[in-house]
């Protein structure tokens, strides 16, 4: 039986997390929660050169903590770290988090990530109160099992090189192994489609028109031409962020691999990626719900592979379904 997406086509196809998101379109940024519902294994892994996180060294497979409540993704780079601050806050409140001691408050974990939007146009004047942690605390309340695409959570304020960039969400059920979803905000360098044509780059892992079902008009390509990627980047002006999802039970070393591998659907649908510009991250959770089958490396493989499968058509996604802010391009305009 062939892989194919699940019913929404999203990351919570995978069930034990939900999505939430919130954006503030006057300053053109927002930000995106994925919740878990109980503790999951988590993991990630950084390859870009300007990357912005918060407690990924945390989730490294030899230290303490192997699981979280919640992953944060934000636009306003260093001042977007802030709205995980508020979920931890929030996941307090409610009794979530690693048990400390008796008569101590819980520590939710909650690791994050920012991208860089604070170029795109809208009102950065916020002085000593930036809207991080507001739109963090809306995204939570927000969490539901449908996630949206486009001009939408962190990917709002964002830009795929020279085309308006978004977030994008896609899945895939394996038939006797589980189900795998994926989730990005797309703020790359690099671009997300092939030069002088609309096919993006990632055209041949499409399922069901998902992303417009655009084949390339040619097939010869110049090594040096980067199409529409962003013209004199400064360092950590662009990066895209992912978060993958599984319903099949993996240790933090195994979902460590499953990061790794993840990377590669970035190099398939962004062109150049992981560039010195860039601070490209990928999480990935396990909700440990059904067994990883013998052989445990083979099946690892398979599932490793359909995650950058689906970060791929997660990525086109959100750059199909985006729509302009102001005098963006999006790629809808291409024609």
């Amino acid at each position: 039986m062939r892989a194919q997406p699940g019913p929404t086509n999203a990351l919570t196809d995978v069930e034990g997390f939900l999505v939430g998101c919130a954006e503030d379109l006057v300053v053109r940024t927002g930000v995106t929660v994925i919740l878990a519902d109980k503790p999951a294994t988590a993991a990630a892994d950084v390859r870009g050169g300007g990357p912005g996180t918060r407690e990924t060294d945390l989730l490294a497979p030899e230290n303490l903590v192997d699981a979280v409540d919640a992953i944060v993704l934000a636009g306003g780079s260093v001042y977007g770290l802030g709205a995980a601050d508020a979920v931890v806050a929030a996941l307090g409140a409610r009794g979530r988090g690693f048990p400390v001691r008796p008569g101590l408050p819980p520590a939710p974990i909650v690791p994050g990530a920012i991208l860089f939007d604070l170029a795109n146009g809208g009102d950065k004047a916020w002085g000593e109160a930036p809207p991080y942690a507001r739109l963090a605390r809306e995204a939570l309340l927000a969490c539901t099992r449908t996630v949206p695409l486009g001009t939408r959570g962190a990917g709002c304020g964002a830009m795929a090189g020279a085309l308006k960039g978004g977030q994008g969400s896609a899945s895939l059920i394996l038939p006797g192994l589980g189900t795998v979803a994926a989730l990005a905000a797309v703020n790359s360098f690099g671009s997300v489609v092939m030069p002088e044509q609309n096919a993006f780059w990632a055209w041949a892992h499409e399922i069901n028109r998902e992303y417009g079902g655009v084949a390339p008009s040619h097939g010869v390509l110049d090594a040096a031409d980067w199409g529409l990627a962003k013209a004199a980047p400064i360092g950590r002006e662009a990066t895209t962020l992912g978060v993958i999802a599984t319903d099949v039970a993996l240790t933090p070393a195994q979902a460590k691999r499953v990061a790794v591998m993840a990377q590669d659907g970035f190099a398939r649908a962004i062109r150049p990626v992981h560039a010195p510009f860039d601070g490209d991250v990928v999480f990935a959770l396990s909700s440990g719900a059904r067994p990883l089958p013998e052989p445990t490396a083979l099946a690892l493989t398979t599932l490793g592979s359909a995650a950058a499968d689906c970060l791929a058509r997660a990525v086109c996604r959100g750059v199909f379904e985006a729509t302009a802010l102001g005098h963006e391009r999006c790629w809808r305009d291409l024609g």
